[in-house]
This record gives C-alpha cells, structure tokens and sequence, in this order.
C-alpha cells in the first residue's frame, strides 16, 4: 500500500516546540498539554510540561493518537488558578473544546491552543513503527473535514497532503441501512453483549465530565451496572443518545474499547441523523445550544402521535 506523505510531520514537530518554548518563557501560559515520545519505538504518548526547557520533548507524528482535551476537562477547575493552559489540538480535538466552551465547561480566554495540521494517525499504536497507509489509518482520518483546525492561536504554515479515503463509516452506515430493523437489531445487540462494562469509553471521552455519572447512581438505578445483555444495551444507547449533536468523531472511544465494539459508527450514525433532521453538525463555532437542547415553534412535531 502506497504510504501516506507525513514528511511535514517533522516540520510540524519544530514548530510546536518552537512556539511552546516562546509561550512558556514569556509566561503566556503556565503549563502546555502536549505529545512527547512514549518508551515503545516510534510511539508517542501525552505530556504536560510547564517549564520552556522541557520544550524539546514535544512532538507530532502519526503515532499521536489521543484526544487531549479530555485533560482539560478532567482538569477544568484548576485551570483558572494555574492560569492560562496552551494545548495542541488536531481539528478533531478542536471540535471537542469547541464543544466543551459550548456548554461552559471551559472559557476560549483560558487557552493558548496551538493547532497542528494533520493528515492522519494511526488506527492502532501497537505497531506505530509502520508507516501511514490507507490500511493503517485510523478510519476516522477517512472522513476527517478538519485537517487544518481553525481559529487557533498558532498554526504551522505546513499543508497536510489529504490523499482521496474510503470513507469507512459512511460505508458501514449505508449497509447497515439496508438491512430489516430486525437485522440491524440482531447486529448491535452482538456488538453490545460484548461489553465488560470497563467503561474506558467513558474515561476517555471529553463530553463525559460529570462529576457522577448518572449510570452509576443505584438510588434509584438508572442502568444496570453489570455486563449482562440489557445493562449493556441500555448503556450504549444512552451514551449515544447523550452524545448526538455533540460528539467531535475523535474516535477515542473506539481506540480504547478492548471488545473492538464500534462505538464510533453508532456515534456517526447519530451524527448522520442530525444533519439530515436539523442540518446540524459539531464544529469550529461555539453553539451555546444544539439541536437536542433547544426547541422552537418551527421544529417538526409531526412524530407526536
């Protein structure tokens, strides 16, 4: 398979430590969220450093997977007493801050957010010595329309080359739509009697930052905690639920999941369903208010029975 071109990558790499170093030494920030090398060859591995020294650690290749700014949430109520937070963001992990200051869980004046352009990682990082290819992308990169984020504070004058992708889940999607409900039901109930109930999906995603998460409450209890087939069920679908109008595709929830469910393509189906019903979709512009969370006179009502 003819390799994907990241020879921008080093450049690219330059440039955030360059701009981290100068950002850190003037004091514009206190602390930036970066990737650094990982102690696997060729992997790569989140870092947060707060002194201009440290700068040199900081890198981007195909083997920088993670969404960062789950950190962010996890760290939100700190954020205003460190003081101002730089972070490198690919576009999929800006849509997920912009959705984060969406719904006031971070403020835009609280981060120096330095964009890198991307042409892809990798689906996997057991084996991120092998080079970029169509076949070992992470199929989120396949439909990825924000390989240059926007409205950053710093962004690499590098271009990302974005070879023509499969689009893998609007695929998926589409045979999945074929089916009878029978068949479709028959195929996410496999795909959910797999679950551990881990909860990586959780832990990992930027948009579940309650403090308790309501499938964990038992007084009453709202979905059963244990893997069996209904808790599981109901986990999924609301998570999904929970998450339409306002997940990012960052895939991270996929990446983590250790039964290979694919919780991304129930994600893109939900996303599917809100451009066609309210032409709507995440993005770079702050909405204090999505299609789910708001109501208006013109909104369709014809499902009330």
């Amino acid at each position: 398979m003819t390799p994907i071109d990241t020879s921008i990558y080093a450049a690219v790499s330059a440039a955030i430590r360059a701009e981290a170093q100068r950002i850190l030494t003037e004091g514009q920030v206190s602390a930036v969220v970066g990737y650094t090398a990982a102690r696997r060859k060729g992997s790569a591995q989140p870092v947060v450093i707060t002194d201009a020294n440290d700068a040199a650690r900081l890198i981007f290749t195909p083997a920088c997977v993670n969404n960062l700014a789950v950190y962010l949430t996890k760290a939100k109520k700190e954020i205003p007493k460190k003081g101002r937070i730089g972070i490198v963001v690919k576009g999929c992990d800006l849509k997920a801050l912009t959705g984060l200051m969406g719904e006031s869980q971070l403020k835009r004046e609280d981060l120096y957010l330095i964009g890198v352009p991307c042409a892809g990682v990798l689906a996997s990082t057991f084996d991120p010595a092998r080079e970029l290819t169509a076949d070992s992308i992470a199929p989120k990169c396949s439909e990825c329309d924000a390989h240059l984020p926007q409205g950053c504070d710093f962004l690499p004058p590098q271009t990302p080359a974005t070879p023509a992708l499969d689009r893998k889940y609007a695929a998926e999607i589409a045979r999945l739509e074929a089916l009878t409900p029978q068949e479709r039901w028959a195929y996410w109930k496999e795909q959910f009697a797999k679950c551990i109930k881990c909860y990586a999906c959780r832990q990992v995603c930027p948009f579940c930052f309650c403090e308790q998460c309501l499938c964990d409450r038992n007084k009453p209890q709202m979905v059963e905690t244990t893997p069996r087939p209904a808790g599981n069920t109901a986990w999924h679908i609301v998570r999904a639920m929970h998450l339409a109008g306002r997940c990012a595709g960052c895939a991270e929830c996929e990446r983590v999941c250790p039964m290979d469910i694919p919780l991304n393509l129930l994600n893109r189906k939900m996303a599917k369903e809100l451009k066609e019903l309210y032409d709507y979709e995440a993005g770079f512009e702050v909405n204090d208010k999505g299609p789910l969370t708001s109501f208006t006179e013109k909104d369709d009502q014809s499902f009330i029975k």
